[in-house]
């Protein structure tokens, strides 16, 4: 028979791996009758391979956000963040949105060479580029392979200006290379905090740094000259909703300069693991909670429409947006602005490193 419950396995967000949406067979877990002898696997390894992609910068004309351009160095995110925007991609590689998304990673360790191949073109125009928008660029697997460190060694050569936003206090690491960067205007850095809650924080992002390190992060940038922001997203109502003053006092009390708020967005496959994770965590208040969401999505669980997909609609998210805006006022923080980097300074790749065939 199926499974009555999806099983909770250390570590990990999510509870289930369903097939991915464009996958021709569908597999269920089924128990044949040794589960009663043997104990369930509760550990998930996690597992990355090599990338083959052929660019490295990702566009995109959305009205909702202030960049045009990014720069993800993986794909999938072992921080397993329940309400992730991006899990529904892993189903283009033929993988789950599910535990797939959080255990099974790919590197684009070409990322450096591909950003210099791409800057190199005649036909390139600077603007900023943002950094781990999809998935964190500093996840436990960077600790590893650099790649991000890579990129912004190749940023800081070209002078060119780059956002970054993580949730992981492994950005420490680059301090050299942001603080140089900071120094020419070239860099901004956001940090996303979802909760103050350590015990919600450990069930909605069970491998991400813990809200009072990211607050230590966010301290550690802003003393060495490094223009902050923070973003507490995603607002999820009813149950991280309270926290968003508490959220911003902090984050301006660490030196952030601006603060952005997302209300929680349910696409595809989060429409089955966000209620799944909800029945198995908090089961008294879950109905409750999908009830709220739905309030804010015109009943709906989600809804993808530029202008609305981030702030939601309705007199809840009407009341959401204000409080957040009056906590920012009281903080002195500025609300959405993302600073203005100099984009003057860029040097193509050949020019920054001497060439003299550019002359010509």
């Amino acid at each position: 028979m199926q499974h009555e419950s999806p099983l909770l396995r250390r570590g990990r967000g999510s509870l289930s791996n369903a097939t991915g949406r464009f996958e021709q067979d569908r597999h269920l877990d089924v128990d044949d009758g040794w589960s009663s002898y043997t104990e369930p696997e509760t550990r998930v390894q996690t597992q990355w391979r090599d990338d083959c992609n052929r660019t490295i910068i990702t566009r995109n004309q959305s009205p909702d956000i202030h960049f045009d351009r990014s720069i993800n160095p993986y794909r999938g995110c072992e921080h397993g963040c329940i309400y992730c925007f991006a899990r529904p991609s892993h189903t283009y590689l033929g993988h789950s949105a599910g535990l797939d998304f959080e255990t099974r990673l790919y590197a684009k360790r070409e990322a450096a060479s591909l950003l210099r191949n791409e800057l190199a073109k005649r036909s390139y125009t600077c603007e900023p580029i943002a950094i781990g928008v999809n998935t964190d660029a500093y996840q436990p697997l960077e600790k590893k392979l650099g790649i991000t460190r890579q990129v912004l060694q190749v940023l800081l050569e070209t002078r060119h200006p780059a956002y970054l936003i993580t949730k992981s206090s492994l950005i420490e690491r680059d301090l050299d290379l942001l603080t140089e960067m900071a120094r020419r205007n070239l860099v901004s850095v956001c940090i996303t905090i979802t909760t103050l809650d350590r015990k919600l924080a450990r069930n909605l992002e069970p491998r991400a740094t813990t809200p009072s390190r990211r607050l230590q992060t966010l301290k550690t940038l802003s003393d060495a000259g490094i223009p902050t922001r923070v973003s507490v997203s995603p607002v999820i109502p009813a149950l991280n909703e309270e926290e968003m003053d508490n959220i911003v006092s902090c984050a301006a009390d660490a030196g952030a300069q601006a603060a952005y708020a997302i209300v929680l967005r349910l696409p595809h496959e989060l429409q089955q693991l966000f209620p799944e994770w909800l029945e198995k965590h908090y089961p008294l208040k879950a109905a409750r909670i999908m009830k709220a969401i739905r309030s804010v999505r015109n009943d709906q669980l989600n809804n993808a429409e530029f202008g609305a997909r981030m702030i939601g609609s309705g007199p809840r998210a009407d009341i959401i947006r204000q409080r957040f805006e009056l906590a920012c006022k009281r903080a002195g923080l500025s609300v959405g602005r993302d600073f203005e980097l100099d984009c003057s300074q860029f040097m193509p790749p050949a020019a920054a490193g001497g060439s003299q065939l550019r002359l010509f």
